[in-house]
């Protein structure tokens, strides 16, 4: 239970970003996880990688392009910097809720959460009520991977970057992202997400993932009964946008190795779109 929970912890801030539903369909994108973004000024070019948060240890994987890209940085640049002792304590904090669950939900809501739960984890809400929803949505889909020993990409990668003693840095805050979630869900949604959740799903997600099928790991997002309008442009049209205007200034300066969710990467608005929009040349690495 304890390394369920420390896993649940340090994914709560990105589970979403893998999650969140789409407003369009993504137009054809070749199968990669990474992408190389040059030109419109910049004399070096920087690498764009789309990741799956988290993963079991024995579908975890890093193909030899993307190690040799991130090799070739010399900066990294995630959402949120997750080597950073503030963003970590942030984090702990915000999984545990403002108020008990008890009190924050309606006997109803309560219900359907505690038959949820016991499903998914054999824990009953008396279990989790200190702890924000976003944090059980988080515990819920951390076991939907069916395995104990889960790998996070984001901590992956900080632990190479540190190895190489390059820059770390974030395109959000823990609390900034939060307030983002705060704003994107109501209570309903957040249960009707978690209704959804199942091995089943998650292991579509990872076989998508492991072939790179970033137009798949999209569109398996888009189920339209998940979220709402709203949702959508807040969890990754909204936050697209301001990440891309935030990249260009980093990719003046260095060589960055951007990684972020791969529900960023596709659609209309989604990254690789606004930086082609905004000029840059962003190009698949296949091999």
């Amino acid at each position: 239970m304890k390394n369920l929970f420390t896993s649940a912890i340090a994914a709560i801030v990105l589970f979403f970003n893998g999650t969140a539903q789409a407003q369009v369909k993504s137009s054809e994108l070749e199968n990669s996880l990474l992408w190389e973004v040059s030109g419109n000024g910049l004399s070096k070019s920087s690498y764009l990688y789309g990741t799956i948060h988290a993963i079991c240890s024995k579908d975890y994987f890093l193909s030899e392009k993307t190690k040799k890209a991130f090799e070739a940085s010399t900066e990294l640049v995630l959402e949120i910097d997750l080597a950073d002792p503030k963003e970590m304590a942030d984090m702990q904090q915000m999984a545990m809720g403002k108020e008990p669950l008890s009190k924050k939900l309606s006997p109803e809501q309560l219900a359907k959460l505690d038959v949820i739960l016991q499903k998914a984890t054999g824990m009953r809400v008396k279990q989790v009520d200190a702890l924000s929803l976003a944090t059980v949505m988080s515990l819920i889909s951390v076991k939907s991977f069916g395995c104990d020993d889960i790998k996070l990409y984001e901590m992956e990668f900080i632990e190479q970057a540190k190895k190489r003693n390059i820059e770390i840095g974030g395109l959000e805050t823990v609390k900034s992202q939060m307030k983002i979630l705060e704003n994107a869900y109501t209570d309903d949604e957040l249960l009707n997400m978690l209704e959804g959740l199942n091995a089943s799903l998650t292991s579509e997600s990872v076989a998508f993932y492991k072939s790179e099928n970033i137009k798949g790991l999209y569109d398996i997002t888009a189920d339209e009964k998940m979220s709402s309008e709203k949702t959508n442009k807040i969890i990754l049209d909204d936050r697209n946008s301001n990440w891309v205007k935030k990249m260009p200034e980093l990719m003046k300066k260095e060589r960055i190795f951007f990684a972020v969710g791969s529900a960023h990467l596709g659609g209309e608005y989604g990254v690789i779109n606004l930086l082609r929009k905004a000029g840059y040349k962003v190009k698949p690495i296949i091999n």
